[in-house]
């Protein structure tokens, strides 16, 4: 046995070439006798281990059918032969990617399912033909997607565990994969398409010859980073395809790419990973191309104050006609109240940065804000860590220095006197230098 192919103890080449040409002729006038004929042959074939005499009489036989145009038996026959004792493998597979070459030639839509089920139901529980099961089962979901019925195209492309497929191509399962994620984000299941999406290695995008799956799978994670308001996610998501070569040869391309990053990135809620991504987004040379967005992602940069009338003036009009920020779109609006919200968040850590104690009326000033709003924010900016605060309200002053334990003000002591001895130390050096130079003169 080699490669799980049995040595055949009888060699049938020779009869088949004698009575295929005569079982055509009579195929023509008498079916039911040449497919008789043909079993019996078949049989004495696949008892002998013949491999290859095997895979043509099965494929004969299928084919006398269809060429009849009598799908229902042609089908009753894939049954039939698949389930004979001993049948081979390679002619099961054999017979069935012949069978998924003839659905292009169905005679209508229903008789196209009818043999996909069939193929489905021949080849289920049998790994060496998941592969042909799986495309076969993707031709079904298309068919199910046309016809407006998401739900069953989404649960027939989810039963398939195409990464667990040795024998399909790293392409091939990227393909399937994707599009189990884009049916769950049509029929609304963001969760499944998440999990769905984790199956996807982002290094396999690595190879220059997959740019049209990477740009695909990446507008699949966008769409599903906006259904949550991970605005952080969506702006990562458009860099990996501002980093893809074909959006960097093209410059409306890029241009549009890069734009929503910085939307993306300054709607993003401060931390440290959005702090050290938005700096190195205004690096980026090309973005000096775009005054208008270069302009205002500086503002987030700077540590001033930016008062958001001010921002609406500059840039609202700008922004409002963008699809990000669309008035048209309930979405557009909760961004655009979002952005907002980052304009008084950068604000409350710039007075932060700069004062120790503040009047809330002078605060609420500088923020525009009613005292309710200020103090909400405060609250909210507190408790998620980005600053600290406390607010007295008898007096009502805000204190945002955070008060030293005694091990912190014993650490912060010893280093000013650490510091002052050595300054000393320099300076009694420069004093004994200078002595010196005054006694040789």
């Amino acid at each position: 046995m080699s490669d799980g192919i049995p040595k055949p103890e009888k060699d049938y080449s020779d009869v088949l070439e004698v009575e295929l040409p005569k079982l055509d002729e009579l195929a023509k006038t008498d079916i039911q006798g040449a497919v008789e004929r043909l079993l019996a042959l078949e049989k004495q074939t696949r008892q002998s281990s013949d491999l290859a005499s095997t895979e043509k009489l099965l494929v004969k036989i299928i084919t006398i059918y269809k060429d009849a145009g009598d799908w229902k038996q042609m089908n009753e026959q894939v049954q039939l032969l698949s389930k004979k004792h001993g049948q081979l493998k390679q002619a099961i597979t054999m017979m069935v990617q012949e069978v998924i070459k003839f659905l292009d030639d169905a005679p209508d839509t229903d008789t196209k399912v009818d043999t996909i089920e069939n193929i489905r139901t021949v080849t289920e529980g049998k790994i060496f033909v998941e592969v042909e099961r799986a495309r076969v089962t993707r031709t079904l979901a298309k068919i199910k997607e046309d016809r407006g019925d998401i739900d069953a195209a989404a649960e027939l492309m989810c039963d398939l565990q195409v990464e667990t497929y040795g024998s399909m191509d790293n392409r091939e399962k990227t393909e399937f994969i994707l599009e189990q994620v884009q049916l769950c984000v049509i029929r609304g299941d963001f969760p499944q398409a998440t999990v769905l999406s984790r199956k996807i290695s982002t290094s396999y995008f690595d190879n220059p010859e997959v740019q049209d799956l990477r740009l695909r799978f990446y507008e699949l994670m966008i769409h599903i980073s906006l259904h949550d308001d991970q605005y952080l996610d969506v702006c990562k998501h458009y860099r990996a395809v501002y980093d893809t070569p074909s959006v960097k040869d093209d410059e409306l391309k890029w241009k549009d790419v890069l734009r929503s990053i910085v939307y993306f990135i300054i709607l993003a809620p401060f931390d440290n990973e959005q702090s050290d991504l938005i700096h190195r987004i205004e690096s980026d040379t090309r973005l000096q191309l775009l005054p208008m967005e270069s302009e205002l992602i500086k503002c987030f940069t700077l540590n001033e104050l930016m008062r958001w009338p001010r921002i609406d003036e500059i840039y609202g009009t700008h922004l409002r006609k963008v699809a990000v920020f669309d008035v048209s779109d309930p979405k557009g609006e909760k961004r655009w109240d979002d952005l907002r919200k980052r304009v008084i968040e950068h604000n409350i850590r710039v007075v932060a940065k700069y004062y120790t104690r503040i009047h809330t009326s002078r605060l609420k000033t500088l923020l525009d804000l009613s005292d309710q709003e200020t103090e909400a924010y405060l609250s909210r900016l507190v408790t998620q860590g980005t600053i600290y605060a406390r607010i007295n309200r008898p007096e009502r002053i805000v204190t945002f220095d955070k008060p030293k334990d005694s091990n912190d003000v014993l650490n912060e002591w010893s280093s000013n006197i650490s510091s002052l001895l050595g300054l000393v130390e320099t300076l009694s050096h420069l004093i004994s230098k200078e002595e010196m130079i005054s006694a040789k003169a």
